[in-house]
């Protein structure tokens, strides 16, 4: 039965493994250990949220385990293998653009998040028009956020994009062509209950990026 409250310790000691010998060829010999203290923990992990999600956010949810090689095609590094196990809950439904939910365990960070990565070209507007027509609201659920902890990651642009004042009170998010907000998970407690507990503070967050998709 794979086990999820030790799989931030198993998943760390074999990533650091995996990043002293990142070859193929170590990877095959140790592939059964990823197999069995990584993945199937990983998956049953991604089982185990999917419904708690679905009834938190009123969505189908799709969980993703990222696969492990890297795709070295446009890389100057070419090592193999990712040092990492990410995962997330992709909610589901009839916009083209919907958020997520995502937990990491890299060799320096366990993080929770959630939100969209990069916005498609209509979402991207509608989240302009919406800061611009709603900033009040927007920026006190990012506020919400942000003071539980979570950090937005930093905006893409530089500057305001036009036709919006450089001084617009929502500036920072202006600037801003995906949101996501992270932080690392608490050391206490059963897994899959912390990751959950981030997910349902984060949840206002991508209500409020669902809405916005679906405008």
């Amino acid at each position: 039965m794979p086990n999820h409250d030790t799989l931030i310790t198993d998943a760390r000691a074999f990533l650091g493994d995996l990043a002293a010998n990142n070859s193929r060829d170590w990877w095959q010999d140790n592939k059964a250990t990823y197999d069995d203290r990584l993945k199937a923990p990983a998956l049953a992990l991604l089982d185990k949220l999917t419904p708690p999600l679905a009834k938190l956010s009123g969505h189908a949810i799709k969980p993703k385990l990222f696969r492990p090689h890297r795709d070295v095609r446009f890389s100057k590094d070419k090592t193999p293998y990712n040092t990492h196990l990410h995962m997330m809950w992709q909610l589901e439904g009839d916009a083209p653009q919907l958020p997520v939910f995502f937990f990491g365990i890299g060799l320096d960070y366990i993080t929770t998040g959630a939100g969209m990565m990069g916005f498609d070209k209509p979402v991207l507007a509608n989240w302009r028009k919406m800061l611009d027509l709603d900033t009040d609201r927007i920026m006190g659920i990012v506020t919400v956020v942000e003071d539980q902890g979570f950090a937005l990651r930093d905006p893409a642009l530089k500057r305001v994009p036009s036709p919006y004042d450089q001084d617009h009170p929502a500036g920072r998010l202006l600037r801003m062509k995906g949101v996501v907000a992270g932080k690392e998970l608490a050391a206490d407690g059963p897994l899959p209950d912390r990751i959950m507990d981030n997910f349902r503070t984060l949840w206002p967050l991508n209500e409020m990026l669902i809405s916005i998709a679906e405008a």
